[in-house]
């Protein structure tokens, strides 16, 4: 039986969140597997993993914010941005204080343009960047617009300290870290990476891989879904009568007015028995809302 929702699990370090979807998607025997958002395969922490519909709300997931906790060491660059690349750069740093880092650290704060890494999977020419690196070609890459809404020092062990970073998607923190030690004129890298939270996930309600699989293997593992509409829950909600539920599983345009005055463009949907149906978009020019997402009742809504 197909089963609707999403996991919010704790990748560890090593595995690649590809190599999670695979895990889940062979546990569950689900074909439609996917995560919300990449973490490089050395980072830790919440790696969102949506299954059979829940799938088709990935995109709202991987728009949401983030917040990664992150340890960078100053005074050495690497050409990877993080602990696992060739030293390309030492500098002493024994004059350093932490007021400068911070006042660096800030100048990164709000909408900035940000180059990724060589060592990435932004594809350019059709072909991951990661692989001109591993070929011995640097190419120029296009910066890209994040935004970084909260950039903060919890903890200073000179010459490494650790910064929580809420960002939007897109951000690369090894990126961040290089900038910063750049800026700083000294070098700098990602030592380790965690994911405290992605949208509505955090950290501290995190599935490790140990207790999924034993979840799998005592046969109650669908008690750690999550019900799908969690990803859309910062939309507005309308519940339709059984004449317009009708008309939304069938794709058609609704004209609703009692009950259904939102401020935003867009919807999720419940019918009269509290099931999530669809998210509707609305149209200015013709005056109705329209169907954009239209989910099954089944399984685990």
């Amino acid at each position: 039986m197909t089963i609707d929702g999403i996991l919010n699990l704790d990748k560890p370090r090593g595995k690649t969140s590809f190599g999670v979807v695979a895990l889940v998607r062979r546990l569950s025997g689900e074909r439609r597997v996917g995560h919300a958002g990449t973490l490089d395969p050395d980072a830790t922490g919440v790696l969102p993993v949506c299954l059979g519909q829940g799938t088709r709300l990935i995109e709202f997931l991987a728009e949401a914010k983030k917040i990664y906790r992150a340890e960078i060491e100053l005074g050495i660059a690497t050409d990877t941005y993080d602990a696992a690349g060739k030293v390309t750069q030492r500098c002493d740093v024994s004059s350093l204080t932490k007021e400068q880092v911070e006042t660096a650290l800030s100048s990164f704060s709000g909408f900035i343009d940000q180059i990724p890494p060589m060592y990435s999977a932004v594809k350019q020419q059709g072909i991951p960047l990661y692989r001109w690196a591993r070929a011995g070609v640097e190419l120029p890459r296009r910066a890209r617009r994040v935004e970084l809404s909260r950039l903060e020092i919890v903890d200073w062990q000179f010459p490494l300290f650790t910064a929580e970073v809420e960002c939007s998607k897109g951000t690369y923190i090894r990126s961040l870290a290089h900038d910063l030690g750049q800026k700083l004129g000294c070098g700098a890298h990602l030592r380790n990476l965690v994911r405290l939270k992605s949208g509505p996930f955090h950290i501290s309600d995190a599935v490790n891989i140990s207790k999924l699989e034993d979840a799998f293997r005592q046969g109650h593992w669908a008690e750690l879904l999550h019900p799908m509409d969690v990803a859309v829950l910062h939309l507005p909600a309308i519940t339709v009568d059984e004449e317009n539920e009708k008309a939304v599983v069938n794709g058609r345009p609704l004209a609703l007015t009692q009950g259904t005055e939102v401020s935003e463009k867009i919807c999720r949907a419940y019918s009269r028995d509290g099931s999530f149906i669809a998210i509707l978009r609305y149209e200015e020019e013709r005056g109705c809302w329209k169907p954009e997402k239209v989910f099954r009742k089944r399984g685990r809504t």
